[in-house]
């Protein structure tokens, strides 16, 4: 509860009494200062129009809506819904409607400004209550007016107009400057708004919000920022009155900033990384941890960026940067392990607790824990208070482009880090139970981790298109990765792909058009399999030209999934059958060389970008389609056309490729063989058809001490080691044990062994042998093919088949030939059909930094090509 709602009655009903008066409206009611009798817990009445309201539990008899202190009610027959409901509301199909008694559908918008509430009286006497759920029939009422409404500061001849949606408020005023400001309130669209004067600019506000909250059972007063903040001071304190198309704001050549030409999304080669992994223990960077380390050319950092956007990375992926709800943004109140983390020893459990001890107070969070959706996180800015972070962001983005990579924004729209009278909850303080997505029973689905949102209502879907087309048009954001899209309705992401698509360079400075789109279309929760709506899931987004994360080769390559009992679970990159490990989780020789030819199907529909009509023979010599193969019970294949799916071998949630080779190859794999086999694994990405991604670091070796969730393990865990000298960061501790102390009977004895870390020649051998992958994949356009049809056409297995070798697959691409051999052995794959045909390894390798690829041949008589061991060669025809 805030402080404000613990005022006196009298001191409450005097502020809203002279808000009121200011506004020039009438004053209140006294009851409406007053504690209102509390309401039921619950909330299974749901308002979903202004005609009709769905109660779960209901008989279907006569209710009422009571609404205020004064016993005034909405009467309710009982009813159906109609079709277009039905449709609308998929989920509340089989519980009572009832329909508003057209007399008192007048009464609608009075009453959604009181407390509410459902009640029946049944045959025997019995009556029953509950709360009332609101966002349909706000919609209803407001969301048609409302969408069409610009919120938050708007300047014009620099004067700023600050508006807010608040339909539900008793009142709204602005704080600023000492003193509180009338708002003026728009019946048709519930925004409440006030035009400033030109000295407002750059000066700190609030809303002072009056409202019915659920939650607490009362009406209470919320000082709370804008959510449609451009700016803000210090931890989000208050929002700053800012235009963003001030000149201050702009870094220098920032109106004019040539990008680095756009690479289409099925082409696109992307680097996943962390703002503050990046740079912050980058002894070479003088703004470590923060946006200005991408302005530095000559860091290690920055250099190892430009040599990957050299051979065929195209994109950098940060994880969130918008400002969030858990990291002090003063650097003076960042806390910081006291211990000698390097003194102790590398099993040890001493790190893990050193660490865990400021974990809530330090600097680091992966950043998934949204406050204020379009205003860059303080605690990356040199100066977290003003305007810094607007210009610093600027600039990182600039720095990125004129380094030959694009930038996209990782997006966090299905869930805030807190609702309800939390002081970190914005929207549901200003228009309670909106914003977030309510269960049945009218609580807070929390099936994201967190305080899930609802983009299915109008104005929540409002704001993400908003907040996306503000970050590419005012930031020049390349591109957005969307977390647990899956939770997003699949329309309401078109809705942002239009918008985009709508910028030009003329009109808005930007080419929309070329902004990329992608996101995690996971099926899970309250809103899974199309519960509530068309969700934005793998299948649903097929065709659409945003694509969705493929975890279907990702395990294949891996082995098991990411939460097995035992992370010893092979995989084709980590020795499934062809060099297995001791864990009795792998099952008899039989059963492993069963799996690992189904691994190897699922890899192949992952190099075709996981196209659902693709055909091809499997591993027991059927003809199938790509949606014929199974994954878990799912298809593999889902996509209707290259580009559809995103393909990677790691990423930052679960462990990273090094940790998880670590868990799974047998214990004696040398440090030479280990480096190969990260090759093999991340080849299997690069060279698919469609997008991929691999996490930053990870043709470095990079490891967090085999810690699965690093999302707040601090800077000890997390940082990026760009100088081989400084190791890949294994054997920093046992990871957190919140996470990972199931898994640290098996971690201990691996993180102990001097032998799992690596050395410089491992590390170089991996990144100049990725690097090869990339410039390969970037020089031929076999790697791009448009359609489904080309891929059907220009892309084989020619051995694939009951006789195809385990740990090998044989991939044709237009003139290519690509023999993927994860096995300990080489390998000999004899193709007969271009027996007699010039092939010879590609260039690349022949000339690279691998002489072991370098020895792979082929023998033109035969059609043979002989692979060494744990090694990807490309042979090119001609």
């Amino acid at each position: 509860m805030s402080p404000t709602a613990r005022r006196t009655r009298s001191r409450v009903a005097a502020a809203l009494a002279l808000i009121a008066g200011a506004a020039g409206l009438l004053a209140p009611p006294p009851q409406w200062a007053q504690a209102a009798p509390p309401g039921p817990a619950k909330a299974e009445a749901q308002w979903i129009d202004r005609d009709t309201v769905v109660w779960k539990g209901a008989e279907r008899a006569p209710a009422r809506l009571g609404f205020g202190d004064q016993g005034r009610s909405i009467r309710l027959a009982p009813g159906s819904l109609t079709p277009a409901e039905r449709a609308t509301y998929p989920h509340l199909k089989d519980f009572p409607a009832f329909l508003v008694d057209p007399r008192d559908q007048g009464l609608a918008r009075t009453a959604l400004r009181e407390r509410l509430v459902a009640t029946q009286r049944s045959a025997d006497g019995r009556r029953a209550t509950t709360g009332v759920q609101i966002p349909g029939v706000l919609d209803d009422l407001y969301g048609t007016a409302a969408a069409k409404t610009a919120l938050g500061p708007v300047f014009r001849d620099g004067r700023p107009t600050l508006s807010v949606w608040a339909p539900t408020a008793r009142t709204v005023a602005l704080e600023l400057d000492g003193r509180t400001v009338a708002m003026r309130r728009d019946d048709a669209s519930g925004v409440w708004r006030v035009r400033g004067e030109r000295d407002w600019a750059g000066k700190p506000y609030r809303y002072v919000v009056t409202v019915w909250a659920p939650i607490v059972r009362k009406t209470v007063t919320n000082r709370v920022t804008d959510p449609y903040s451009t700016a803000l001071t210090a931890d989000s304190g208050r929002s700053l009155v800012v235009d963003l198309a001030d000149p201050k704001l702009a870094p220098k050549g920032w109106t004019h900033l040539k990008k680095p030409t756009a690479v289409p999304l099925r082409k696109a080669r992307i680097q996943e990384l962390h703002i503050r992994d990046f740079s912050v223990e980058d002894r070479t960077s003088r703004h470590p941890g923060q946006y200005l380390a991408f302005t530095e050319s000559g860091s290690d950092g920055m250099r190892h960026l430009k040599d990957l956007a050299r051979n065929g990375t195209s994109y950098v992926h940060l994880l969130p940067a918008f400002d969030g709800g858990t990291v002090p943004e003063r650097r003076a109140d960042q806390a910081r392990p006291d211990c000698d983390l390097a003194a102790l020893p590398a099993d040890s459990a001493q790190q893990q607790e050193c660490v865990g001890e400021v974990a809530a107070r330090d600097a680091y969070n992966w950043g998934y824990d949204p406050l204020h959706y379009t205003v860059p996180e303080g605690s990356y800015a040199s100066r977290p208070d003003g305007t810094a972070r607007t210009l610093e962001f600027r600039r990182m983005v600039q720095g990125l482009n004129r380094t030959g990579l694009r930038a996209v924004m990782d997006v966090v729209y299905n869930h805030t880090v807190a609702d309800g009278q939390d002081p970190r909850s914005v929207l549901d303080r200003i228009v309670p139970g909106y914003y977030q997505r309510l269960l049945d029973d009218g609580s807070v689905a929390t099936s994201t981790c967190c305080s899930n949102t609802a983009p299915e209502h109008t104005m929540m879907g409002k704001l993400v298109v908003d907040s996306v087309v503000t970050w590419a048009k005012e930031y020049k954001v390349d591109g957005f990765r969307f977390d647990l899209m899956g939770h997003h309705p699949k329309a309401n992401i078109l809705a942002v792909r239009k918008a985009l698509d709508a910028l030009t360079p003329e009109k808005d400075g930007v080419d929309g058009t070329s902004v990329i789109l992608y996101g995690e279309g996971w099926n899970f929760g309250e809103a899974a399999d199309d519960a509530r709506f068309v969700q934005a899931t793998q299948k649903n987004m097929a065709g659409t030209g945003i694509a969705t994360f493929s975890d279907r080769a990702r395990d294949a390559v891996r082995g098991g999934g990411p939460f097995d009992a035992d992370p010893r679970v092979q995989g084709f990159a980590s020795g499934l059958y062809t060099d297995p490990n001791p864990s009795p989780a792998n099952g008899s020789p039989q059963e492993q060389r069963a799996r690992l030819r189904h691994y190897q199907d699922l890899i192949k529909v992952g190099l075709t970008g996981n196209l659902a009509d693709y055909t091809f023979t499997d591993t027991t010599g059927r003809r199938v389609k790509g949606s014929q193969v199974d994954y878990n019970g799912a298809p593999a294949g889902y996509a209707a056309d290259p580009g559809d799916a995103l393909a990677y071998a790691d990423a930052h949630d679960n462990e990273t490729l090094y940790d998880t080779l670590a868990f799974k190859l047998p214990r004696h794999t040398t440090a030479t063989d280990r480096s190969r086999m990260q090759v093999v694994a991340l080849a299997t990405a690069a060279l698919s058809q469609g997008p991929a991604l691999s996490q930053a670091g990870s043709d470095l070796l990079r490891s967090k001490s085999l810690d699965r969730n690093s999302f707040n393990s601090g800077d000890w865990f997390n940082a990026l080691h760009w100088n081989c000298a400084d190791g890949n960061g294994f054997g920093r501790g046992l990871p957190p044990a919140a996470d990972n102390k199931d898994k640290w009977p098996y971690a201990k004895p691996l993180l102990a062994d001097p032998a799992l870390r690596p050395g410089c020649a491992a590390i170089i051998h991996t990144a100049a042998a990725y690097r090869d992958l990339l410039r390969i994949h970037a020089t031929e356009p076999a790697f791009g093919l448009p359609t489904t049809a080309r891929v059907q056409s220009d892309l084989s297995f020619p051995l694939s088949g009951r006789n195809e070798t385990p740990g090998v697959i044989t991939m044709r691409v237009g003139n290519l030939m690509v023999v993927f051999n994860a096995t300990p052995h080489p390998q000999h794959q004899t193709v007969d059909a271009v027996a007699g045909r010039p092939y010879a390894l590609h260039p690349v390798q022949a000339h690279g930094a691998d002489r072991i690829t370098a020895t792979a041949s082929y023998t033109r008589q035969s059609g043979t090509f002989t692979v060494p061991a744990r090694t990807v060669a490309v042979f090119r025809h001609g």
